[in-house]
């Protein structure tokens, strides 16, 4: 009965009595009397589910689905949709779950609004399976190894590591650009390093071995925007830019409200960030078209004029 009235009702879709055996007819085979419909309804209440009757010549009922209001299922099918990190086909699959997460009416609503096409997505259909796989091993505190992959000038994947397989101490999981990241400890190089979950190549293994314990001044937060775009892994530095005032949303959109800004001139602020010099942090700088300059130091300026030059001259 549940089922039911979540699949065929809300608040402006209301089922009779005979309707509700109709359908349990047809759908489930069960046949009922009259009286056990308001029955069933006023023991599904008792239950704590919000159950509606509308009392008149033939009383109506519904279910007010209260887990998901239909803005925030539309929120969250977006999200999914949207998602880079999502194969297509498991994007579908998703969706069609999302969508019994509502009544019949409301989920024809929904599809009315999707717009999906020409996305890219990952081809990494084992995804899922590694997020929880990683999940397992932050939560039981031990080593993960994987082959983690990359591709070449004729779009063939290749083993990174010359073939051998990665062993980490996993931190955390980031979401960032559409994408899972993995942080933790790389035992071979010793160093806290990023990788991009959908290149790891099929699945990983858990070993028995304990992690190393993340350590106490690990900040997630931080790390992120230091690495930037987070598959950078030279060491942080602190930059000084001078910015044109209306690129201040694109600034604090990407370094966050808690940096220090100082008003250089009229037209100008200036402000210090610390990240990567790398080439995802000079290609940010050079989206602004000169709006956004790099003062210092003089290594990060002289590598981006030299970046700058190479692509002039390629």
């Amino acid at each position: 009965m549940y089922q039911l009235l979540l699949q065929h009702t809300d608040a402006e879709h209301q089922l009779t009595t005979n309707q509700i055996r109709n359908i349990m007819e047809k759908e489930h085979g069960i046949s009922m009397h009259r009286t056990t419909v308001p029955g069933d309804i006023e023991m599904l209440k008792a239950a704590g589910f919000d159950v509606h009757a509308r009392r008149s010549r033939q009383n109506k009922y519904y279910l007010e689905n209260s887990n998901f209001e239909l803005p925030e299922l539309k929120i969250l099918i977006d999200a999914v949709e949207s998602s880079k990190f999502i194969t297509e086909k498991k994007s579908r699959l998703l969706v069609e779950k999302l969508l019994k997460l509502t009544s019949e009416a409301s989920a024809a609503n929904l599809k009315r609004n999707l717009h999906t096409s020409g996305r890219v997505r990952s081809a990494n259909e084992k995804g899922y399976y590694i997020v929880d796989a990683i999940n397992e091993a932050i939560n039981a505190g031990k080593q993960i190894s994987f082959y983690y992959t990359d591709f070449d000038g004729r779009k063939k994947q290749f083993l990174r590591n010359e073939g051998k397989p990665y062993i980490v101490s996993p931190y955390t999981m980031i979401w960032n650009g559409d994408y899972y990241y993995l942080v933790g400890w790389n035992h071979e190089q010793e160093e806290t390093r990023t990788y991009r979950v959908d290149r790891i190549l099929k699945t990983l293994d858990i070993l028995n071995e304990n992690a190393q314990p993340v350590p106490e001044d690990f900040d997630v937060a931080r790390y992120t925007r230091e690495v930037f775009c987070m598959y950078d892994n030279e060491e942080p530095q602190e930059v000084t830019l001078l910015c044109a005032n209306e690129v201040m949303k694109g600034v604090l959109d990407k370094f966050g409200m808690d940096i220090t800004v100082k008003k250089a001139d009229p037209e100008h602020f200036r402000t210090k960030v610390k990240v990567c010099t790398s080439p995802t942090f000079y290609s940010w700088v050079f989206q602004w078209g000169g709006k956004v300059r790099i003062e210092g130091p003089e290594e990060a300026v002289t590598e981006y004029r030299e970046m700058a030059r190479k692509a002039l001259n390629y």
